[in-house]
């Protein structure tokens, strides 16, 4: 990392769809703590510090900065990391700059969530004047509120003040710049990206009515409010949060399940479906999104060939009844006998001629079922 970058953390494996996640202002990416290791399981998550916040450097704004500058930096972090295009979400500043990108930047979004956040904050003269007594007089007595802004009355996250009361003033300012100079509702019509929109029932800084505001003129946008939670509802509510991004970002589990079931058939999935228990609901989820949702929906290859592949790599390490699985799934992809026979007869020649011996016997029974 660098100072000409955001400063940010990945989570997540680097072949999986990217999710950015952005801050609040005042906060750090430690905002995203008890959500971004759960969303990672499906997705490269980057999470990113606002300048001056966490690990970024003050100095990559200054004075009249704007959500287009910030806008920029996470643009320049994503280039930085070889990312083309990306899900976005972000909490009230960090929701503003996924505004800012979906308007602006269309084609590097594949989806947005905007939680506690709005398409303007209240106007200009009350970030002029934070702006100005944060100038002037630094953080610590505007800190000495933030449980009151973020949270609902006794609950806190101590790391999260204490990120509020360590930032750049000057940073912050600017920041606050930024947000006084936001308006975007006169743009939101024009947002086309999938979008999903979060509010805390109980947040005095973006109301409900906020959010409210932009689901009803972003075309085909959701809301989902959340009860018991403030400005800063990825900290307070993080099941909930993390039970409504799931549900918009992973549409690969409901592609997936609709594949599973095309390929292996209702009454295969319906039995693993059956048999599922808390212990093994994760790993059937997995299968959905990254298995089925993301690899065989990939039109790379048919389904013609990835039924061959899947054989060959069955009988090369001996999995027989996944095989016998698949042998079906194959047919359904339109394999004739002969051409499962084929694939078979070139394992011997690869995996070994007893691995083949095995194979054959496992799908000669599969194939006499359809006799």
């Amino acid at each position: 990392m660098t100072s000409e970058l955001l400063n940010y953390r990945t989570e997540g494996p680097v072949s999986a769809p990217p999710l950015l996640l952005g801050p609040s202002l005042g906060t750090s990416y430690a905002l995203w703590d008890e959500v971004a290791p759960e969303l990672s399981a499906a997705h490269r998550v980057v999470r990113w510090d606002l300048p001056g916040h966490g690990g970024s450097a003050a100095g990559l704004i200054g004075p009249g900065a704007t959500v287009g500058d910030l806008a920029g930096l996470v643009l320049a972090l994503a280039d930085a990391l070889g990312i083309e295009r990306f899900a976005y979400a972000g909490v009230s500043l960090g929701g503003a700059v996924g505004l800012h990108l979906a308007v602006h930047h269309p084609d590097r979004l594949s989806s947005l969530a905007v939680i506690c956040s709005s398409a303007h904050f209240n106007g200009a003269e009350p970030w002029r004047e934070r702006a100005a007594r944060v100038r002037g007089g630094g953080l610590a007595e505007l800190a000495q509120g933030a449980d009151a802004r973020w949270f609902t009355s006794g609950f806190t996250v101590p790391g999260l003040v204490r990120d509020h009361r360590e930032a750049d003033p000057e940073a912050y300012a600017a920041c606050c710049d930024a947000l006084a100079a936001f308006d975007l509702r006169d743009r939101l019509a024009e947002v086309s990206v999938p979008t999903l929109l979060v509010a805390g029932r109980e947040d005095p800084a973006t109301p409900p009515e906020h959010l409210r505001e932009i689901a009803d003129a972003v075309p085909d946008a959701a809301l989902v409010e959340i009860p018991g939670a403030s400005h800063l509802a990825p900290a307070q509510r993080p099941e909930a949060v993390l039970t409504a991004l799931r549900t918009h970002f992973d549409g690969a589990a409901r592609r997936g399940m609709e594949v599973r079931r095309e390929v292996l058939g209702d009454a295969h999935v319906d039995r693993a479906q059956a048999g599922q228990t808390p212990f093994t609901a994760r790993f059937q989820d997995f299968i959905s999104r990254y298995a089925w949702g993301e690899i065989w929906t990939d039109p790379t290859l048919t389904r013609r060939e990835r039924s061959m592949i899947t054989l060959t790599a069955l009988v090369a390490h001996g999995h027989y009844d996944e095989l016998a699985m698949h042998v079906r799934a194959a047919r359904r992809n339109g394999l004739t006998p002969e051409e499962i026979g084929a694939v078979l007869l070139q394992t011997a020649v690869y995996c070994g001629v007893p691995a083949a011996n095995s194979a054959f016997a496992t799908a000669r029974r599969v194939l006499a079922e359809e006799e």
